[in-house]
């Protein structure tokens, strides 16, 4: 019954750690997908920590300047009063006040612990401000390579997604089914070019006949009228009408100009 009661206590907490690590892995995919989709949010919130942490930083920084300047404050003024001391007991020595002398000597030690004191401070404060500072110029430079980051990333991630959305667009396209349109719309420019080819063939040839059947026409009428001509010159040439062109006589030779004289029988 014991080991039944156990088995029974740990099933359950054994449900609810798988539960657990279940919701926790699904947060971890969800968080990384929203991440995936905002990364201009991602390199914002980078950006706004790291300009939070250099402000921490900055604040951090001035202290220790703060510190570093009140020190050798400090130690000036330890070194004024210590000379100032120095005066004043070989002064008591020479007025032969020995119990002044011997006071001023042990507040002068005090204040040369003190001024040893502060120097070792002081040494140590330097150096934690310069490591500040570099540590400073570091985060600044951080935000700033952060932010030209960001604008590149951004521009890369946008060119890419627009090649994709090309890519998507031209994958959606119907391709055969638009050079089917364009080959039938090509065949039917060429099969009207070649009927217009064809009109312009058939009408030139009938242009031609016509011209050479009137210059025919033309010929054999002239030869007519010639013939009509000559008929009539040789029945009666005097009844040539005037509208009839005869065809032209020779023209006679000068031996054929002189009259031939004429004979008494």
């Amino acid at each position: 019954m014991r080991g039944g009661t156990k088995m029974e206590r740990e099933q359950p907490r054994g449900l609810l750690a798988r539960f657990r690590y279940l919701v926790r892995g699904m947060f971890g995919v969800w968080l990384r997908r929203t991440e995936r989709q905002n990364p201009a949010a991602v390199y914002e919130q980078a950006i706004t920590e790291r300009t939070h942490q250099y402000r921490s930083l900055k604040e951090a920084v001035a202290g220790i300047l703060y510190m570093r300047n009140k020190l050798e404050a400090e130690i000036t003024e330890r070194r004024v009063e210590i000379a100032r001391l120095h005066d004043d007991i070989r002064g008591a020595i020479r007025r032969g006040q020995d119990q002044l002398s011997l006071s001023l000597i042990e507040h002068k030690q005090g204040l040369m612990d003190e001024l040893e004191r502060a120097e070792r401070e002081l040494e140590s404060v330097r150096s934690e401000a310069d490591e500040a500072k570099v540590n400073l110029v570091r985060f600044r430079d951080e935000i700033r390579s952060l932010t030209r980051e960001k604008g590149r990333m951004l521009a890369t991630l946008a060119n890419a997604n627009a090649r994709r959305r090309l890519n998507e667009a031209l994958e959606g396209f119907s391709v055969d089914a638009d050079m089917k349109a364009l080959e039938s719309v090509r065949d039917h420019i060429a099969r009207a070019a070649t009927e217009g080819q064809l009109d312009r063939e058939i009408g030139g040839d009938d242009a031609t006949r016509k011209r050479v059947r009137a210059i025919r026409d033309d010929v054999r009428h002239e030869a007519a009228r010639r013939e009509l001509a000559e008929l009539k010159q040789s029945l009666n040439p005097a009844a040539i009408p005037s509208h009839v062109s005869a065809p032209a006589e020779p023209i006679p030779s000068m031996s054929e100009r002189v009259m031939p004289v004429a004979t008494t029988g």
